[in-house]
């Protein structure tokens, strides 16, 4: 069974993991939400005007009222600014599952954040949460999340064959997880 607790403050070295605030407009504008290649990679539109920027934090921070949303604004220590997101945003409250899904933005990756990000909410869905198990799906073509899933530790669980339809072509989607077991040892 589940225990809820919504979306808390993780802290790891470099990051600050917290619930979404106004205050991030104009850096998620910066960094990540207005970048077509970005937003692409995990099936999500792009955004590009402060206006539409605020229709999605209304959405975030308006869900932080339900205790089983999970979905964290990434920041970094270093320079305060919010970088990405990273969210359980499918939880299966039957099965005790949920999936993962993240961004950074490009003037950030190949320096860990994501890693470092996913390491910390896995550990806290199967420490806070009670998770039996987490998932992580990329899509074919996304070789550095690839990377990222297996730097966490994830097994590959197979893939779905040209399960998108992406700028003309087909991309397949892989899926990896980790059973709270295994996360255990």
């Amino acid at each position: 069974m589940l225990t809820h607790n919504g979306t808390n403050t993780i802290t790891t070295e470099r990051l600050i993991l917290r619930r979404f605030e106004y205050a991030d407009n104009d850096a998620m504008l910066k960094n990540w939400v207005a970048d077509e290649r970005i937003q692409s990679l995990y099936s999500e539109p792009v955004y590009s005007t402060k206006e539409a920027v605020k229709e999605l934090l209304d959405k975030y921070i308006g869900s932080y009222e339900r205790n089983d949303y999970y979905r964290w604004a990434i920041i970094e220590k270093k320079s305060g600014e919010c970088i990405g997101q990273i969210a359980y945003f499918l939880v299966d409250n039957k099965n005790n599952f949920a999936e993962i899904e993240y961004c950074i933005g490009s003037a950030f990756q190949c320096k860990g954040y994501a890693t470092e990000a996913t390491k910390a909410i896995i550990a806290y869905g199967f420490n806070k949460i009670n998770l039996h198990k987490v998932q992580i799906c990329t899509k074919t073509i996304n070789a550095p999340s690839k990377r990222v899933i297996e730097k966490c530790g994830l097994t590959y669980e197979g893939t779905l064959r040209d399960y998108f339809y992406m700028n003309g072509e087909y991309v397949g989607r892989l899926y990896f997880s980790i059973l709270k077991s295994e996360y255990e040892h």
